[in-house]
């Protein structure tokens, strides 16, 4: 029986999992702690990047990819989190150099780099994020496993983005 080698064909999809937030406040450490985990597996065309916030100079990276996720703490979201599909800002927004919100981000990506990559937010349910306190609470633990064994199959190519 003949075998052929094995092809390493390249990832037909360049995609970035941009996790922010500080660690150093509990809950908030949601998007970094999830990008440490995806990172660990070593998914072939993935790319992790962590801030504690996004600035505009992050537009350069997203523009880079044809996938973003941009991963976070969030109290807005119902248990245990929320994906969601992510729309350039239609106008900019006043914003500050030292916050900018994701959608500004794929705004600028678009227009200054003509970039149209395929965005989401991936919101963690979090619950303390106003103690200085490094370490999740057992139930963002709990919201960080569910997102990530739902979103590790779409990454991994084994399931198609929504």
């Amino acid at each position: 029986m003949d075998t052929a080698p094995a092809i390493d064909a390249a990832p037909t999809k360049r995609v970035l999992v941009l996790g922010f937030g500080n660690p150093g406040r509990a809950d908030d450490g949601l998007g970094p702690r999830f990008v440490e985990r995806v990172e660990a597996l070593g998914l072939r065309g993935v790319t992790t990047s962590v801030d504690y916030q996004l600035n505009i100079e992050h537009a350069d990276l997203v523009a880079q990819h044809d996938i973003v996720l941009f991963v976070d703490a969030a109290t807005d979201a119902e248990e245990p989190f929320y994906l969601r599909t992510l729309a350039p800002a239609s106008s900019a927004p006043t914003v500050s150099s030292h916050h900018v919100p994701p959608a500004v981000i794929v705004s600028l990506a678009r227009d200054c780099y003509d970039a149209r990559p395929r965005a989401f937010v991936v919101g963690i349910r979090a619950h303390d994020l106003d103690r200085f306190h490094e370490g999740l609470t057992e139930e963002a633990e709990f919201n960080l496993e569910r997102a990530l064994a739902h979103v590790i199959p779409l990454l991994a190519g084994e399931r198609d983005f929504p």
